[in-house]
């Protein structure tokens, strides 16, 4: 686990890359709060007692993301390099499927180092934040928290029907999610049926949206933009900024995400380790 010393570190690196950068990072810090004792999941290189390079390591059942950074008076050292070494070391010694490279896409920096690693550009990934808009009430669906084993097993139908995930890929991470995360789970049901699911992540002032899918046989029917709704509501009236993410090539969750009142205003790039 990593100590607050550390994750002060990490949030200190962060600003000092965003800032002269002008990109914004995904660090995943409700995972690095999160971290498991018996895993090598993060990566550190100290300079004269201060942290100057960072790379961690983040498990969603069939991939692995790697997301780093070095500060800017400390480039092209080889610091990078020496934390991907490491990361990818330890990936490698895991049951993965896939090893995604993150960057931002307007970092320049680490397209220029991209392109020096056996990888290939998989997709871009959009930041979403919620402006505030006008949404409707409706009664027929409803939200209720996941509790029960019955529930843990529609969770993880939905991801291998949602997702792409296999069975035991999708049971592995949501025991980890349910075992290691304070995220909120949400179970979205009709008539007492669950049709779907989503998690809620609430830290630092901010509601983060994941994993929220619909059974594909129910979507176009409204229900999503219907849950979705009410979740966002519920965020709202705590006073929080509410966020969620979005592949660019998923063009119907995107436009179901706008009409509810997102708007992207940060995207990553994600390239696939070939080696």
């Amino acid at each position: 686990m990593l100590t607050e010393k550390e994750l002060f570190e990490i949030k200190e690196l962060q600003e000092a890359c965003e800032k002269e950068g002008g990109f914004h990072l995904k660090l995943n810090f409700e995972m690095l709060e999160n971290r498991l004792e018996d895993c090598k999941e993060d990566f550190f290189h100290y300079e004269d007692g201060r942290l100057v390079g960072f790379l961690g390591s983040y498990d969603f059942g069939n991939k692995v993301e790697l997301c780093g950074m070095v500060h800017p008076d400390y480039r092209r050292r080889g610091v990078f390099s020496r934390l991907l070494t490491m990361g990818l070391e330890e990936v490698k010694k895991r049951n993965i499927r896939t090893i995604l490279l993150n960057a931002p896409t307007d970092s320049h920096t680490a397209k220029g180092f991209l392109r020096n690693i056996p990888c290939a550009f998989s997709f871009a990934e959009y930041q979403m934040k919620w402006q505030r808009t006008e949404l409707a009430e409706d009664s027929s669906v409803t939200i209720r928290s996941s509790f029960s084993n019955d529930d843990l097993e529609m969770e993880i139908q939905l991801d291998v029907l949602g997702f792409g995930l296999n069975e035991s890929e999708a049971s592995e991470m949501n025991r980890r999610i349910r075992e290691n995360s304070s995220d909120q789970r949400l179970i979205i049901e009709v008539e007492g049926e669950t049709v779907g699911k989503m998690r809620v992540s609430e830290l630092n002032g901010e509601a983060w949206i994941y994993g929220f899918v619909v059974f594909p046989g129910l979507r176009g029917k409204g229900i999503g933009r219907k849950a979705l709704s009410k979740v966002v509501k519920i965020e709202d009236h705590k006073g929080l900024s509410i966020f969620l993410e979005v592949e660019a090539k998923n063009t119907h969750a995107l436009g179901l995400y706008e009409s509810c009142g997102f708007r992207s205003y940060h995207s990553q790039d994600y390239y696939e380790y070939l080696n």
